[in-house]
């Protein structure tokens, strides 16, 4: 077996023509960890925005910042060590899941990560579809929990889902109906018909959101910050919450430090959202709590 691995690598912030390819040595796993041969990792929008230096004020305490650096936290593959006290995953295993931020990230082609994070492979799932979704489905979960969402509460309320029919938004219509929510969902006019074929009961065109007047007992925003203000507007008095996964948090830090950057008010919201980090596996999700709603909008398809 070699002793050396391939990664792709930033080596300088904003560098042109971008990553290159490096040689490596491996490192054995620890305790609870394994390493997996790298089949498929996807690419997120939050890589390349890291590959200037986004966010690289919080990521550095993670130790997720140090050059030369690897992106990527998606990866699809096979186990091929396993650490000491792994006790689901050995050897040959096809698995797949989402790395927490590092310095040594899965565009990789070989990655150690804690054994919890990976998962065995759905038979007959290709590597390449697998890749693309731990990431964004996790980055879901937990904008739905911070929003106060869950399985106990979801039957018969009504949640608007700004961004219905980018990848994050699809993923959240998708859960939240088949967990028995009203599902609204915005975007633009010509990528609508996705989210009905998903689930959505209602369809909104992006350019009506500061006309609505339905309330909702939560809101998802998974689209543009110019909008939170609209957003939270549409929340009924009693609702549950609202999370977005667009805030500019990680940009507030770079340019203003960690404590001025986390409580920097942006001047087109109505609102100074309240925020926490969400788990170590996908920052970038914050909320604002408020507590149920009953439908006000689906009479209105029933008509």
């Amino acid at each position: 077996m070699s002793t050396s691995y391939l990664a792709a690598v930033i080596e300088k912030f904003d560098a042109v023509p971008g990553p290159v390819l490096r040689e490596f040595r491996r490192s054995a796993p620890g305790a609870g960890e394994i390493e997996v041969a790298v089949e498929a990792a996807s690419v997120n929008p939050i890589d390349v925005r890291r590959s200037s230096g986004y966010g690289k004020s919080l990521f550095s305490l993670m130790g997720a910042a140090k050059l030369p650096l690897t992106l990527g936290n998606d990866f699809a593959g096979r186990v091929i060590r396993v650490g000491k006290d792994v006790g689901h995953l050995r050897e040959g295993d096809a698995v797949f899941g989402a790395a927490p931020p590092s310095s040594r990230g899965t565009h990789a082609s070989c990655v150690v990560v804690p054994a919890s994070h990976a998962v065995l492979r759905p038979a007959g799932m290709p590597s390449a579809e697998l890749a693309a979704v731990p990431y964004n489905f996790l980055t879901v979960m937990k904008a739905l929990q911070a929003a106060g969402l869950g399985e106990a509460n979801l039957a018969g309320i009504d949640v608007l889902v700004h961004g219905g029919t980018g990848g994050l938004g699809m993923i959240a219509v998708q859960l939240l109906k088949r967990r028995g929510a009203h599902v609204a969902a915005t975007g633009s006019r010509d990528r609508l018909p996705r989210c009905r074929r998903a689930g959505a009961d209602l369809l909104i065109d992006r350019d009506e959101l500061r006309t609505l007047s339905y309330r909702f007992a939560a809101t998802l925003n998974f689209a543009n910050w110019d909008d939170e203000g609209a957003l939270l507007r549409l929340l009924d008095p009693q609702a549950l919450g609202h999370a977005t996964t667009v805030h500019p948090l990680l940009g507030n830090f770079d340019r203003l430090g960690l404590l001025m950057g986390g409580w920097r008010r942006s001047s087109r919201s109505a609102a100074c959202v309240p925020w926490r980090r969400a788990a170590h596996v996908m920052p970038g999700v914050y909320s604002a709590r408020t507590a149920l709603c009953s439908r006000n909008w689906l009479p209105q398809l029933e008509r």
